[in-house]
């Protein structure tokens, strides 16, 4: 079946990765990243590395345009490797309150140069933001429990998708946050309120998870991406060993 899927669904994007310039919990540069991703047989990635509101590797002192410059490096090198080595390298970032954290897609470090109000906005107040901008926000790992997550809050008004499956709770190589049970809530949390899904692997070194979203065709840009969710567009979820459909189920 595996294969079956591959063949229908051969364009394969890892939509949840970290690189050691901008995450201070990850291990491994972007440059290092795009490469093993390259090789794992991705056809694109998004760096969504850590915000100011969760586990950042860039100094918060910095003024905010220096903190942005600081805060794009990872996504710059991955871009510039992904380049060479022909991975398709998108940006994104994981914002962070409080434990509770979402991925952001469809914008840029330009974007949020001219955006200092995110530093001190609210969920609703960054949802409004990034919809101007014509971006998307998901709900990462909504219902993972570690000690950093002081409580599961549920916002189904404030996001446009769910991720659905995460690798590092399912996939058997992963070293951490490992119960399957976070993923089975999730979908079931993105069914009951008809939020469309992604999936990710939350990776944050070369030990690549191999999970992601498959499409039958290959996406373009970032915004290419958000149109893709948003208007829930055939795919596949992965976390790297059993394949899922769009709905979250497995694919037998």
């Amino acid at each position: 079946m595996a294969d079956a899927v591959w063949e229908q669904y051969p364009y394969l994007y890892e939509t949840h990765l970290h690189t050691s310039e901008a995450s201070a919990c990850a291990r491994n540069t972007g440059a290092e990243m795009a490469r093993a991703c390259r090789e794992y047989g991705y056809t694109g990635i998004f760096v969504t590395d850590h915000n100011w509101g969760g586990n950042t590797a860039v100094d918060r002192a910095l003024p905010w345009e220096e903190w942005v410059e600081g805060f794009a490096k990872g996504y710059e090198h991955a871009k510039a490797e992904g380049s060479r080595i022909g991975l398709d390298v998108f940006f994104g970032y994981e914002a962070g309150y409080q434990g509770t954290e979402f991925l952001i897609y469809g914008v840029d470090p330009a974007w949020m140069k001219s955006h200092p109000q995110l530093w001190e906005a609210t969920v609703e107040q960054q949802y409004t933001a990034v919809h101007e901008a014509g971006g998307m926000v998901i709900h990462a790992h909504p219902y993972r429990e570690e000690p950093y997550i002081p409580r599961i809050r549920l916002y189904p008004q404030w996001v446009d998708g769910v991720e659905g499956i995460n690798a590092a709770h399912s996939n058997s190589k992963s070293t951490a946050h490992n119960d399957p049970e976070y993923d089975a809530r999730a979908a079931a949390y993105a069914r009951q309120h008809g939020l469309p899904m992604s999936a990710g692997s939350d990776v944050h070194g070369v030990r690549l998870l191999g999970g992601g979203v498959a499409f039958r065709r290959r996406i373009s840009s970032a915004a290419d991406y958000v149109h893709a969710i948003l208007s829930d567009e055939d795919r596949v979820l992965t976390d790297g060993e059993k394949w899922y459909d769009k709905d979250g189920q497995v694919i037998e």
